[in-house]
C-alpha cells in the first residue's frame, strides 16, 4: 500500500524523456535543480527540475495585485489561494531497475498521475556517484532556459549531500568539459561560479 507522506506531486503530462507535474498544494516547490523520483512497478525514474512555475488553474481568476501581505490574503480573503497551482518540468536522467542504476531514457515513459518523491540520501548518493547522467541533461539541453545554471544548482545539492569532493569536482569538469566542445572560455567562467560556490558557507 502506497503511503503518501513522501510523495507532494503527481504527473500530468509524460514522454520518455521528462514530464511535467503539479504539486498537491500551490505553495510546495521542488527547488530548481533538485533530484526527484516517481516509483513504478517495474523501474523508479529520476530526474531534475529544471522549471517551476505558479499561476492560475482558472483562466477567469488570474491573480492581481491586493497590496496585501500573504498572511492578511489568508487571513481576508483565503478563497484566492484555492485556484492556484505549481507546476515543474523535469528532465529524465535515468532510473533503477532491479537495484541497477541506468544511466539512460527509461522504456517506459511515467504514467500520468503517478506520484513524485524525493529520493532519500543514500539513494541520491548512490546514483551521483556516476556522472554519465549529464550526458542526457545535455542531450536536452535545447529545452533548458540556461544549462550551466541548472549543473550549478545540481551541484549545490551535491554539497549538501556531502559527496562534492575535491575528486568529484575534477571528474564532473572532466566530464563538463567534453561534453561542451572544451570550451575553453565557458569551461574558466564556469570553474570560477564553481569556486565561489564551494568557498559559501
Amino acid at each position: 500500500m502506497i503511503t503518501k507522506e513522501k510523495y507532494f506531486a503527481e504527473v500530468i503530462e509524460s514522454s520518455l524523456t521528462g514530464w511535467l507535474a503539479q504539486s498537491w498544494s500551490w505553495d510546495t516547490f521542488p527547488e530548481f535543480g533538485s533530484f526527484v523520483a516517481i516509483e513504478g512497478k517495474k523501474r523508479t525514474i529520476f530526474g531534475i527540475v529544471h522549471q517551476v512555475q505558479t499561476g492560475s488553474m482558472d483562466p477567469v481568476r488570474y491573480p492581481f495585485p491586493y497590496q496585501k501581505t500573504e498572511e492578511e490574503l489568508l487571513r481576508e480573503q483565503p478563497q484566492i489561494f484555492e485556484f492556484l497551482k505549481t507546476t515543474f518540468s523535469c528532465i529524465t536522467i535515468g532510473y533503477q531497475e532491479k537495484k541497477s542504476m541506468s544511466y539512460l531514457i527509461a522504456p517506459e515513459p511515467p504514467k500520468i498521475h503517478a506520484f513524485i518523491m524525493r529520493p532519500d540520501a543514500e539513494t541520491s548518493k548512490i546514483f551521483f556517484a556516476n556522472n554519465k547522467y549529464l550526458h542526457l541533461l545535455f542531450t536536452h539541453s535545447s529545452h533548458i532556459f540556461n544549462m550551466d545554471e541548472l549543473i550549478l544548482a545540481l551541484l549545490k545539492h551535491h554539497r549538501e549531500l556531502n559527496i562534492l569532493t575535491h575528486e568529484k569536482i575534477n571528474a564532473f569538469m572532466q566530464m563538463y568539459s567534453l561534453l561542451i566542445g572544451n570550451d575553453y572560455r565557458r569551461i574558466k567562467l564556469f570553474l570560477q561560479r564553481v569556486e565561489h560556490m564551494i568557498g559559501i558557507k
